[in-house]
């Protein structure tokens, strides 16, 4: 008996060994959604952090650009797709905003948060050669509807905020229409051609047409001046009336992801966000860095979907 007991056990031990190791998370390639068109913000640092990513977990990263809706398309895509780890997505600032206002259903959460890695105020521009802050002002004053302006999808963050600089200057909103795009691209390119005359969006946007001379920034709608344009004044430097409006980009997944993916992504996000080379790339194109891991981004969405909300009733854009 003892002697069929050791043969049983010599041919456990012996299937132990040849049986294949438990997979570990990831074994193939992985997407990464972008919500936005490229050439943009939201497409550069989507791009930086899929580059980095690789390294870290070891498979190729697909940066797939779903546009369309204002950022819609590409966010149902994230928040529907399969939650095992292999489609992530970036998400940003308009799913604070797309219940509110109406658009869709999608808030943060539909979302497994993994890492916010930027934040940046609006800023206004117009032409290189476009009026100061009070010209324009008192232009959409004296010929309502003729000032248009651009930055992103109607109800977005560019939208709130130029509707904010308009509001608390005793300004409906109205009176200067709306034009809807998809990123901050293609309204810069629309300013540059005359087709609109003003954009709200991030300096680090607009930095290149800034660069080239065909646009110029008036002021940011930020708290105080921001490191990436020191010469512009906020929006309560140039008019007395203080307005912030910040937009944020991060990482995520769809709810429901098992927790030991959850955590290795948690972990590779918090070292490339970390790393030399990402502050570097984000130094150098004039992108803020404000970094919270899973948990402090969620806190994080919470807190600016009330925020948000408060502001886009404020200024007449939540249903």
């Amino acid at each position: 008996m003892n002697h069929l007991k050791k043969l049983i056990g010599a041919f456990a031990l012996s299937v132990m060994a040849v049986a294949p190791a438990a997979a570990q998370y990831p074994e193939q390639a992985i997407n990464l959604i972008v919500p936005w068109g490229a050439g943009g913000g939201t497409d550069a640092t989507g791009r930086i952090i899929a580059t980095l990513l690789e390294k870290e977990l070891g498979q190729p990263i697909n940066v797939i650009n779903r546009t369309g809706g204002g950022g819609i398309v590409g966010h149902t895509e994230i928040a529907y797709a399969q939650p095992d780890g292999y489609t992530l997505g970036v998400i940003t600032t308009e799913l604070s905003m797309y219940h509110w206002t109406g658009v869709s259903p999608l808030n943060y959460e539909d979302y497994e948060a993994i890492a916010l890695f930027n934040a940046d105020p609006e800023a206004i521009f117009v032409r290189a050669d476009g009026p100061s802050i009070d010209e324009l002002l008192d232009n959409v004053r004296a010929n309502p509807g003729a000032v248009k302006a651009s930055g992103a999808n109607l109800g977005g963050m560019a939208h709130l905020g130029w509707a904010g600089v308009l509001v608390t200057n005793d300004i409906d909103p109205a009176t200067a229409p709306w034009v809807p795009s998809e990123g901050a691209a293609p309204s810069l390119q629309l300013l540059a051609s005359g087709a609109i005359e003003v954009v709200a969006t991030t300096m680090p946007d607009a930095r290149p047409m800034v660069e080239a001379g065909e646009v110029k920034p008036l002021i940011v709608a930020a708290n105080e001046r921001v490191e990436a344009a020191p010469d512009v004044p906020t929006a309560e430097e140039a008019l007395g009336n203080k307005w912030a409006a910040y937009a944020w980009r991060g990482i995520a997944a769809p709810k429901g992801l098992p927790e030991d993916v959850k955590a290795r992504l948690v972990e590779a996000l918090d070292t490339v966000v970390n790393s030399q080379e990402f502050v570097d790339f984000m130094a150098q194109r004039n992108f803020g860095i404000d970094y919270r891991d899973a948990a402090g981004f969620e806190a994080f969405m919470k807190d600016a979907d009330e925020s948000i909300g408060k502001a886009l009733q404020a200024v007449g854009l939540a249903e």
